[in-house]
């Protein structure tokens, strides 16, 4: 099967991260199978999500070392997007775009894998080559975890790792890290009709999200920057609020999420402190003084780490010759790629399709970008696995 040909086929599985991603780890286990690729199926955090590990050894049998190639199975959902086409049937327009959920992320870059297998078999390869494909990256980067501990527990140890998230094929280098606080107030609900006793706990937390929003704007204008990124600053953004229950009563409590995506610079610290002493200052005190066990939460939920490449690995020096990209490009939006750096595998993203189609309505990538993807893949194969002496001699 070509790359068009799976990636037809994967789209037709639904991995939405609600649902199972079994069928379609079954379907690709199937095709190593067929070509006596030995894998190996890693549990993740349910039954019904799973990794899956293929390696295709060196001549000699050697599994060490080499070089792992990295995707996620699980796309994000549909629900209330208006798609001009079934999200899970793949079409293909005159342009060369073939629309469906998850052709770009990250789906282009598995059936370029799965394509590429046969032709992988054959080369001389003085390394291995590793093929992951994992789950649960949509709800938090989860799957991978397991496979990275599967990796360890089993002294597997590969030289370099290209994470295929859409980069429109450019290696990226770095991605900024993502921090989430929940802040929850606590006021008191009474009757709309007797206002002046209650306290309104969404009107609180408007006054502290306006602070939070100044503090952006502050960090936009005046940075840190780092000049790499695409948004050289870091990003701060309220994208979940919840308060209230009815029209006719004062709200007695509110919540909301802050998310940070995070330049290694940013003094996140004292940002967490300039809203405690805010909270502690202004608003505590003020709440208090309609309602005494007024209070203010504000606590870390999450911290994923972003991740910067050497440019002295070999990994890095071997995309950079094939693709010819020497410019430095990082990006704001989280991957696995922090997962197989903190496991000391040398790091970095360069996959097909161009990010702003990810998670969008219409989803699609290009086949142009596909066949690049090809491409570059079977010449970084070529200059990190393949026993280039043998050939010379032969």
């Amino acid at each position: 099967m070509n790359t068009l040909q799976w990636l037809e086929k994967l789209i037709s599985f639904d991995t939405v991260s609600s649902n199972s991603n079994r069928p379609l780890i079954e379907e690709i286990n199937k095709w190593f199978k067929l070509h006596q690729v030995h894998t190996q199926i890693i549990p993740g955090p349910s039954e019904s999500k799973v990794n899956l590990l293929a390696t295709i050894p060196a001549k000699n049998g050697d599994t060490q070392g080499g070089i792992i190639l990295s995707g996620h199975s699980d796309v994000v959902p549909v629900l209330g997007q208006l798609w001009d086409t079934d999200p899970f049937t793949a079409v293909m327009d005159d342009n060369g775009r073939v629309y469906g959920r998850g052709t770009c992320d990250m789906k282009g870059f598995l059936a370029v894998l799965l394509a590429l297998t046969p032709e992988f078999k054959t080369l001389n390869l003085a390394k291995p080559i590793h093929l992951a494909f994992t789950c649960d990256e949509e709800v938090g980067c989860i799957g991978v975890d397991y496979l990275v501990d599967y990796l360890q527990r089993n002294n597997i140890r590969p030289e370099g790792c290209i994470i295929g998230e859409p980069s429109g094929m450019r290696p990226i280098i770095g991605e900024k890290g993502r921090r989430l606080y929940h802040c929850q107030i606590q006021g008191k609900a009474v009757h709309s009709s007797l206002t002046p006793i209650g306290c309104n706990a969404v009107e609180f937390a408007a006054r502290l999200i306006n602070y939070i929003h100044k503090l952006a704007a502050h960090t936009q204008e005046h940075g840190p920057f780092d000049n790499a990124f695409d948004f050289p600053f870091t990003t701060i953004s309220i994208n979940l609020v919840s308060g209230g229950i009815a029209t006719n009563i004062v709200p007695g409590t509110c919540e909301f999420i802050v998310e940070l995506r995070y330049i290694d610079e940013f003094p996140i610290v004292n940002f967490y402190h300039q809203i405690i002493n805010y909270i502690d200052s202004e608003l505590v005190p003020q709440m208090k003084k309609s309602f005494l066990k007024a209070a203010i939460y504000f606590d870390e939920t999450s911290d994923g780490s972003g991740f910067n490449a050497s440019e002295d690995a070999h990994i890095t020096r071997v995309v950079r010759t094939v693709t010819g990209v020497k410019e430095r490009f990082k990006v704001s939006y989280s991957t696995v790629a922090s997962a197989y750096q903190n496991a000391h595998i040398p790091t970095l993203i360069c996959g097909p399709g161009d990010i702003q189609q990810a998670h969008s309505v219409n989803e699609y990538i290009t086949v142009e970008q596909l066949g690049l993807c090809e491409k570059v893949l079977k010449n970084v194969i070529h200059f990190f696995c393949v026993d280039l002496q043998k050939i010379l001699k032969n």
